[in-house]
Order: C-alpha cells, then sequence, then structure tokens
C-alpha cells in the first residue's frame, strides 16, 4: 500500500527558500512552474502508459484506483498537495501515446507556502529514505551536478519542413475558402535540433522560466516547454480557461504598442480568436451551471509574441460535480479550435491529411492533478521532444489558418514561435 506524507515547509528551510526550478537534481524530473509558483517532482511512485481515443479515460480510471489504494497524510490541504499525477496526453487519437507519472517526491509552492509531499510504501516514507528525496535535498545543498549546456545545436528538417509547411498553409486555405464547411485549420510543422552535448532538461526549463515567467512551464517524460494557454484549472467546482488565439510577433520595426493595436484591430485575427472562444464555452457550458466570457479580448505580450487572450470562468452545477472529475471535462474540451480548428473533427482530419506527421503530445493536455480532482492543465505549445539518445529533440511550432490567411506569413510566424525554445537551447545561463 502506497502512503503520501504531506508537510508544510518554513522559511530557513532550504527548499521553501529557493526557485522551484533551481531545486531540481540532475535525474528525471516533472516541472508545473509559473512565476514562482507551482509543482516540481521527480522519482516514479508510478508510472501509466495509455493510447487510443479513450486515453482520458483510461487515465481516469488508473488515476482512482490508485488514490483509493492510498494512505494519505496531508494537513496542508491545498490544490496540489497530497498525491498528485502529472499527465501528458496526445493530441490524437492515433497512436495516441499518453503518459500518468506520480512522483515519489513533489515539491509544491501557492501564494507563499511551500509544502513536500513523499509517496511510497508505508515503511518508507516516514523515514524518509527515499533516493529520490535524497537527490532533492542534495540539489537544495547545492549538492546536485550543475545544469549543463548542450554545447553547439544545429538544426534539420522535420517530417515537415518549413517549405512543406508553407504547402500545407496553402491547400489549407484552398479548403477552406472552397466552402467545404471549414472555418479555421491549425496546422504545424516540426524542427529538429542535434546538441554537441546530451541536452540537460533542466537548461531548458530554466531558460524557459526565466525568459516567460507568465508561462506555465513544464516537463513531462522529456517534453519540455513553456505555454501561454491554460486549457483547464479546476479548484473544487471552480473552473477557468485561458484561450489564446491570433498572434502577432516583432517585426519590420513595429513596436509592441502598434502590435497590440493591430491585433486588436485586425478581422482575421478576432475571427481566429472567436472560433477558439466559442469552441472552449461550448465545450465548459454543459458541465456549468455558470459560465463568464468577457466581450472582448485582451492583449498579452510574451518575450517573442503577442496573443489576444480570454479568460473564460465558470462553476461545475452540483450533478456534474458529483460524476465528472477533471479528466472528464479535459475530454471535453479537447481539442479546442485554438489547437484543433473549426468544426474541430473535420478539422483534426485535416490536420492528418495536410500536415502528415505524427504530432505526438505536441498541442495535448500537460499538467497535474491531485487526489481531489483539482489541478491545472496547458496545451503543450512552445516546446520540445528530447530524443532518447539525449542529444537531440524535436521541436514544434503552429498557426492557425482561415480564409485571409497567408503562406508566407504564416510560416513566419511559426518560426518567430519555435524561436523561444531555439532561443533557450542556444543560451547560457
Amino acid at each position: 500500500m502506497l502512503t503520501a506524507r504531506t508537510r508544510r515547509l518554513a522559511p530557513g528551510d532550504p527548499l521553501h527558500d529557493r526557485a522551484l526550478v533551481d531545486l531540481l537534481p540532475d535525474t528525471d524530473v516533472l516541472s508545473w512552474v509559473r512565476g514562482g509558483d507551482g509543482i516540481v517532482g521527480l522519482g516514479r511512485a508510478a508510472r501509466f502508459d495509455i493510447s487510443g481515443s479513450d486515453r482520458f479515460g483510461a487515465a481516469r480510471e488508473h488515476w482512482r484506483r490508485l488514490c483509493q489504494g492510498v494512505r494519505v497524510d496531508d494537513p496542508v490541504r491545498l490544490p496540489g498537495s497530497g498525491p498528485i499525477a502529472f499527465a501528458s496526453m496526445a493530441f490524437d487519437d492515433d497512436p495516441g501515446d499518453s503518459v500518468l507519472v506520480v512522483p515519489e517526491v513533489v515539491l509544491g509552492r501557492r501564494a507563499g507556502t511551500t509544502w513536500l509531499t513523499t509517496i511510497g510504501t508505508a515503511e518508507d516514507v516516514p523515514s524518509g529514505g527515499s533516493a529520490a528525496l535524497r537527490d532533492l535535498r542534495d540539489a537544495a545543498a547545492s549538492r546536485a551536478a550543475p545544469v549543463r549546456s548542450p554545447g553547439r545545436v544545429d538544426y534539420a528538417a522535420g517530417q515537415l519542413s518549413a517549405a512543406g509547411y508553407r504547402t500545407a498553409v496553402a491547400e489549407a486555405v484552398h479548403r477552406i475558402r472552397a466552402a467545404s464547411g471549414l472555418g479555421k485549420i491549425v496546422l504545424a510543422h516540426d524542427l529538429l535540433a542535434s546538441t554537441e552535448q546530451p541536452i540537460d532538461a533542466r537548461f531548458l526549463l530554466g531558460n524557459l522560466a526565466a525568459k516567460y515567467p507568465a508561462c506555465w512551464t513544464f516537463v513531462v517524460e522529456g517534453l519540455v516547454g513553456a505555454t501561454p494557454e491554460l486549457l483547464l484549472e479546476r479548484t473544487d467546482r471552480e473552473v477557468r480557461s485561458r484561450v489564446l488565439a491570433g498572434s502577432a510577433w516583432p517585426h519590420d520595426g513595429r513596436g509592441p504598442d502598434e502590435l497590440a493595436r493591430e491585433l486588436l484591430h485586425s478581422d482575421k485575427n478576432r475571427d481566429e480568436h472567436e472560433h477558439a472562444v466559442r469552441s472552449v464555452a461550448a465545450s465548459l457550458g454543459p458541465f456549468c451551471d455558470r459560465l463568464r466570457s468577457p466581450a472582448e479580448p485582451e492583449v498579452i505580450r510574451l518575450h517573442n509574441m503577442l496573443h489576444l487572450a480570454t479568460d473564460i470562468t465558470g462553476r461545475l452545477d452540483g450533478s456534474a460535480a458529483g460524476r465528472a472529475d477533471l479528466l472528464d471535462v479535459l475530454a471535453a474540451v479537447h481539442p479546442t479550435a485554438a489547437v484543433g480548428g473549426t468544426p474541430t473533427e473535420q478539422a483534426v482530419r485535416e490536420i492528418r491529411e495536410l500536415e502528415g506527421m505524427d504530432r505526438g503530445r505536441y498541442a495535448g493536455p500537460v499538467g497535474w492533478l491531485d487526489a481531489d480532482g483539482n489541478g491545472q492543465f496547458g496545451i503543450a505549445l512552445r516546446c520540445a521532444q528530447l530524443g532518447t539518445d539525449g542529444a537531440d529533440a524535436r521541436l514544434f511550432a503552429g498557426c492557425g489558418v482561415v480564409a485571409d490567411s497567408d503562406p508566407d506569413s504564416e510560416a513566419a510566424e511559426a518560426a518567430a514561435k519555435l524561436r523561444a525554445v531555439q532561443e533557450a537551447l542556444e543560451s547560457g545561463r
């Protein structure tokens, strides 16, 4: 039987006083951090590999069965304390390789409270004898291996080259204009990076967290990134989603204020954004007795991009709260128009044909959930899947294509989005 033991950490404890991403040791790590708050994990108390169209349902059942067999000692009682799992779900049903990981050690921080959870057998947890916990304490005492730079980085075309991406965008525009019923298709392409030295996930994670503090910085089973888009957050009965669609990036000497004004007044970008907002609202609506969405989007400014953003908030109704947990709602929401298109099922079929590549877990939900049904999931954007040999990575970026899209402009936007991970790979720390 597993035991999950959580304790609040006091100021002065090395694990309390340092940034979460700076406390990770040189081992397999898990992370979901934004602006200093979040959760990091290490070690593996349990792992479930999931595939197929019912991946969300399978993940839910694995998690429920595990939680039923865990003895919980949690005086902290905050979202993310007690037993938690990190999850990274495939974008598509086929092949749909997804993963659910329960770490041995979790370090969490929320609104000034820092806690430590250990998960293991009833004999091991009270003694603090976990190797993962010793690794965490060593990292806090600066005894862990230093973060390593990957050295020189070379790039090559992935399964879909930049030229192939332009062709795919042009064909998507043609299909949308052909009165096919399509309103939007979100197309992506990949870029392969090879490095002089094996890639240290902490190197990427630290650089992304430093440059994108407003994003949710994540690593789950080799998928590392910084997403600005919160797909779904649940705290008790309250749910929230931050929808992003419609983008601009610095070019041609335009400053951020000018770009923000252009973005807010762009019919093409406003139309794309409205598709995405309606998609999320329609998916959340059946679960909620209250749903709110501002009439006008705002502009959020990141290091390399500007986006139209809308925060949708809601409250699960009594019946939905009793029968639908976070993964049920997540299955209903994914994929949104922001990463799939509209109508969603038709757009996803077009994506498979036009891209001709396996997205893997790119653009799928990534985040964490706890035993009380709380959790946060973003969309895996601005990310890289680290290769098994350690010195390579597959980078992804995509754009929403509508009737007015220009292939060259969409390719330039994708290139600007790729720069987030490229800069993180190439930067020093």
